[in-house]
């Protein structure tokens, strides 16, 4: 029997190549950062990791300020979206609810194990959240909500609770303004997914890592446990393994608060050229942002640009562009 292939709509290389000029992805374009790159060139391929990844998780866990078995890592955000949804599943979850406007492998996990998706989060099990969020760029609303939830739950009878909250942290180092909604302490209510590749801009090195919340289901350890039977042997290969070391070193993060600064000027010119191009600007907090356009991103790519159509996002008539450098972004308004 055979089945319809699942179309994978994303931004970056396609049909056509790697684009010359390439606004579909939100890789930090400071980058690559020189000190992980030179990690990752210099990684040893010649032998397996540490099956337990014992240093990593230590590193991960003293750079975030948490228990090391609160570290749990994966192959990419994506496997990791995938793995806790059939986590779900195992603890009786029967909805997913996802942000109006969101990444599409939320719905698409969801779909591969047979679950609805549904906008009201009161009738959801797994809840999926990402700030600064995607593809818009802005804070994501209810999410205090749902932490709190959350919270009540697993005070009653210091039980488990039967509701899952993740929140997508990819972006937050990318943050250019803004702060995030939920403070400190609701942070470790729930499932923290870290992906420093678009931060680092070494988005061919899949590695991520989220962070367990802090409550009734760590003290059991239930869902951790669960997570690491779930997961292969070695999700991350030695490439990656540099990558999230070098993550945690005081001069990568120096490299990224520099970038951030960087981002900001050519955000602001970027911004600037979009609206003398005529397309409507949304509000951003990140090194990304949605313009309201009847622009032909089909015939763009022709030229090399790329340029996010936000149709598979509900938007159409939309698109999203990364924060590129000058240069770049010289080349989109000489080609329109």
């Amino acid at each position: 029997m055979s089945h319809p292939a699942i179309a994978r709509i994303h931004g970056g290389p396609d049909e056509y190549g790697i684009p010359l000029h390439d606004f579909s992805t939100n890789s930090n374009a400071c980058g690559p950062c020189p000190s992980a790159q030179a990690a990752v060139a210099s990684a040893d391929a010649t032998t397996y990791p540490d099956a337990s990844y014992t240093r990593l998780r230590q590193q991960l866990a003293n750079f975030h300020g948490v228990a090391m078995r609160r570290v749990v890592l994966a192959a990419s955000a994506s496997e990791f979206i995938f793995r806790i949804t059939a986590l779900a599943v195992q603890r009786g979850v029967r909805a997913v609810s996802v942000p109006t406007h969101s990444y599409g492998d939320y719905a698409q996990a969801a779909r591969a194990h047979q679950l609805p998706v549904l906008a009201d989060a009161a009738l959801a099990g797994l809840h999926w959240s990402c700030e600064p969020s995607s593809p818009l760029g802005g804070e994501q609303s209810g999410l205090s909500a749902l932490t709190a939830l959350t919270a009540l739950a697993e005070g009653l009878n210091n039980q488990p609770a039967p509701n899952i909250v993740v929140l997508d942290r990819a972006y937050e180092p990318l943050r250019l303004s803004g702060v995030p909604t939920l403070s400190e302490a609701q942070l470790q209510t729930v499932w923290q997914l870290w992906s420093p590749n678009k931060a680092l801009g070494l988005t061919g090195i899949r590695a991520a890592y989220a962070i367990a919340p802090q409550g009734a289901a760590v003290d059991t350890g239930a869902d951790i446990d669960t997570l690491n039977q779930l997961c292969p042997s070695w999700p991350i290969g030695a490439h990656g393994v540099a990558m999230l070391q070098a993550w945690t070193q005081p001069d990568v993060q120096a490299w990224l608060k520099e970038s951030l600064a960087t981002l900001r000027q050519w955000k602001i010119q970027q911004t600037a050229l979009c609206d003398a191009l005529g397309w409507s600007v949304l509000p951003s907090l990140a090194n990304f942002f949605v313009c309201q356009t009847d622009v032909d991103v089909i015939a763009l790519r022709q030229y090399g640009i790329k340029l996010r159509d936000c149709a598979s996002f509900g938007l159409p008539g939309h698109v999203r562009l990364s924060v590129q450098p000058p240069f770049v972004q010289e080349a989109l308004r000489a080609r329109l």
